[in-house]
C-alpha cells in the first residue's frame, strides 16, 4: 500500500525529511490504523505492524494531546524480525479531533487526527437531538476538519427532509444527508464527501448506525452490529476500538466506539462557526459587551422575541460558552498549579545540589 493512498501529502513529507536529518536513528514513516486501548497498529509503504512508543516520547510529552492516535503520521523504527516497531515522534498534525475526557473536569482525550471531514451522525429515531447537533458541530469546528452531518435511519422517517431542512438551519453552510444504510438512500452522497486520499471520521453515540454504515461503505460486513434497545432506542456498545478502513473508490474513513458525552476542549472558535448566526446579531447590539440578558438594544433578544431566533438555540449557545469558559479556567489553573510544582521542584533540587557541594568541601 502507497503511503499517498492512505493520505500522505508533501507537508507530512517535509515534516518526515526535517526530522530524518536531525535524528541519528533509521526512521521511516506510517499511519496509525487502529487503536485499541495502549496498542497502536500502523500501516507503513510495505507492512502492517504493531508499534509501542518510545519511552522518551512517552516521559516528554506535555500531555495526552501530544501522544499518538489514529490517523497520525509518525516515525517508527523497524524491528529487525516479526516484533514489534517503535514509535518514536508524531508528525505535526493538520487537525486534531478532541473531547474533554468522560469523567474529568481538566483533562482531554483524543478521537482521531489529520482529518479533512468530521462525520457527525445523527439517528432519526429517539437519538435524533439538535442540540447535540450543535454541540457536536463545535466539536468539529475546533478540530480543523469540514463537518458534515449524517441523519441516518431515514427509512424509519418519512418526514426525514423535513428534519433535515431543520438541521441545515442550525448549521447554515454545512452539508445535511439522509441516509438509510439499508436501502442506500444517501450512500453515494457520503462517498462524495471523502474523495481519494482524503479522511473522514464518525462522531456519533452508540446505536445510530456507524458500524452498519461502514459495513455498507466497504462491500462486506467488516464491522460487527448489534440494534438498538427497543425500550429505549439506546444503543448497545459494540465496537470497542478505533480503526481507519480505505474505501473503494480511495477514500479513508475512522470508525471508533459510540460516545455519549461530547465535552468541549480546546479553544472556543468552534462554538462561533456553530452560530454565526447569534454573532452576526450580536453585532448589532447598542453596548459591546452584551451579554443578552435584557440590555437595551439587544438585537440578540429582540431575534427571540421576534421568533427569528428559536429561544432553544440562544440557551445551547450559552451553555456552551458557560461550558468553555469553565474549562478554559480550570486548564489554566491546573496549568499554573503545574508550572509553581516544577519550579519548587527545581528550586529543591538547587538547594540539595548546594548542600552537597558544601559537604564535599
Amino acid at each position: 500500500m502507497s503511503l499517498e493512498t492512505l493520505g500522505w501529502g508533501p507537508a507530512f513529507e517535509h515534516a518526515f525529511s526535517t526530522l530524518v536529518s536531525q535524528s541519528p536513528l533509521s526512521l521511516v514513516p506510517g499511519r496509525v490504523v487502529r487503536q485499541h486501548r495502549g496498542l497502536l497498529t500502523v500501516q507503513t509503504a510495505t507492512r502492517t505492524l504493531l508499534a509501542r512508543t518510545a519511552g522518551r516520547l512517552l516521559h516528554q510529552a506535555p500531555g495526552v494531546e501530544s501522544l499518538p492516535t489514529i490517523g497520525d503520521w509518525v516515525a517508527l523504527q523497524l524491528p529487525d524480525g516479526d516484533g514489534e516497531a517503535l514509535l518514536h515522534a508524531v508528525l505535526p498534525r493538520a487537525s486534531v479531533l478532541a473531547r474533554r475526557e468522560a469523567g474529568s473536569e481538566r483533562d482531554g482525550q483524543l478521537i482521531a487526527a489529520n482529518l479533512d471531514v468530521v462525520v457527525l451522525v445523527a439517528g432519526l429515531d429517539g437519538n435524533f437531538n439538535p442540540r447535540r447537533i450543535e454541540r457536536a458541530l463545535a466539536l468539529a469546528w475546533t478540530s480543523g476538519a469540514a463537518p458534515v452531518v449524517l441523519l441516518t435511519k431515514a427509512d424509519l422517517r418519512p418526514d426525514a427532509d423535513v428534519l433535515v431542512a431543520e438541521v441545515e438551519e442550525l448549521a447554515p453552510g454545512v452539508p445535511v444527508l439522509a441516509l438509510s444504510s439499508w436501502t442506500g438512500e444517501g450512500i453515494e452522497a457520503l462517498r462524495a464527501q471523502l474523495p481519494a486520499g482524503k479522511t473522514g471520521a464518525l462522531l456519533g453515540s452508540s446505536g445510530v448506525g456507524k458500524s452498519t454504515l461502514v459495513n455498507r461503505l466497504l462491500g462486506e460486513a467488516r464491522l460487527v452490529t448489534q440494534a438498538v434497545r427497543a425500550e429505549d432506542d439506546k444503543g448497545r456498545h459494540t465496537t470497542t476500538h478505533r480503526e481507519l478502513f480505505v474505501l473503494p473508490g480511495g477514500g479513508l474513513l475512522i470508525d471508533g466506539p459510540g460516545m455519549r458525552e461530547l465535552g468541549l476542549w480546546g479553544e472556543d472558535d468552534g462554538i462561533g462557526q456553530t452560530f454565526t448566526d447569534i454573532l452576526e446579531l450580536a453585532a448589532g447590539c447598542r453596548f459591546t459587551d452584551c451579554q443578552h440578558q435584557g440590555e437595551p438594544g439587544c438585537e440578540v433578544r429582540a431575534a427571540v422575541s421576534s421568533g427569528a431566533l428559536p429561544e432553544a438555540r440562544l440557551a445551547s449557545y450559552e451553555r456552551l460558552r458557560r461550558e468553555q469558559a469553565y474549562q478554559a479556567r480550570q486548564r489554566n489553573a491546573s496549568a499554573e498549579r503545574d508550572h509553581r510544582r516544577h519550579e519548587r521542584s527545581k528550586t529543591l533540587m538547587g538547594w540539595e545540589a548546594t548542600r552537597s557541594k558544601r559537604r564535599r568541601n
